[in-house]
């Protein structure tokens, strides 16, 4: 029984006391490690604050030069081209001679578009008889059209009897036959001296002229077909009728 007192009563705290210099030494040492680290926080958050005001001035510099890039590629791309494009006398012209308004178009006779673009001048030269005349000058895509040189000096020698916008309308009407048979089939069509014709066609009389008209559309800043100039301005491909009417209304109205 005596036994059991003993499990009734507390235990009495154990203290253990640091010693006086030993508590001075501690303090020191976490006074200073205290110091170092809010010295480290604050150098680093300066660090990162100029750091990111570096970053900051960078990326606007370089979005400013990109705005600026960009507004120069977009002046580039959007500025029509504008050329001085004298008629030569040797030039085919389709509509009074005397227009004020004049339409020089590079072609393909092979090419679709330009065949749908025939059609729409068609309507042009319907619409504004006296005002608008139409040149033809060749440029043909012969690395995808095969025919399109032939066809192209067909039409110049076509051209040196006469007839040279009956055979454009013949060969546009005709696209998908444009073999050297075909063309002197045509020539036959249209009552050309057939000998003379197929003596042109075949001794490549007419490459040279076409071939002038080319380069002279290459340097006129002519990439492909169709192309056609308006008093001077470039409209590239075979657009609506109603975008070469504005083309036009504008030029009239410059006039």
């Amino acid at each position: 029984m005596s036994d059991m007192k003993n499990f009734d009563e507390k235990p009495q705290a154990v203290i253990f006391k640091t010693p006086p210099r030993m508590a001075f030494i501690t303090g020191i040492l976490a006074g200073v490690t205290l110091t170092s680290l809010v010295a480290f926080v604050m150098t680093y958050s300066l660090l990162r604050t100029k750091i990111d005001d570096s970053n900051s001035n960078t990326n606007q510099a370089a979005a400013a030069q990109a705005n600026s890039n960009s507004a120069a590629v977009a002046d580039t791309n959007t500025a029509p081209t504008v050329a001085d494009i004298t008629i030569k006398p040797t030039d085919y012209v389709r509509g009074d001679t005397n227009a004020p308004v004049t339409l020089v178009e590079y072609s393909d006779f092979e090419c679709p578009y330009c065949e749908s673009l025939a059609t729409t001048l068609d309507q042009v030269m319907t619409d504004y008889q006296g005002k608008v005349k139409l040149v033809y000058r060749y440029f043909p895509l012969t690395s995808i059209h095969p025919n399109a040189q032939k066809s192209a000096e067909a039409a110049e020698c076509a051209g040196a009897q006469g007839k040279f916008w009956e055979m454009h309308d013949k060969l546009f009407e005709n696209q998908s036959a444009l073999a050297v048979t075909d063309l002197k089939q045509y020539a036959k069509d249209l009552g050309l001296n057939t000998t003379t014709f197929n003596n042109c066609l075949d001794n490549g009389t007419a490459t040279a002229r076409v071939n002038s008209d080319e380069q002279e559309g290459i340097n006129y800043g002519v990439q492909g077909t169709p192309a056609t100039f308006i008093n001077g301005t470039l409209v590239s491909g075979a657009l609506p009728y109603s975008s070469f009417k504005s083309a036009i209304d504008a030029a009239l109205a410059n006039t």
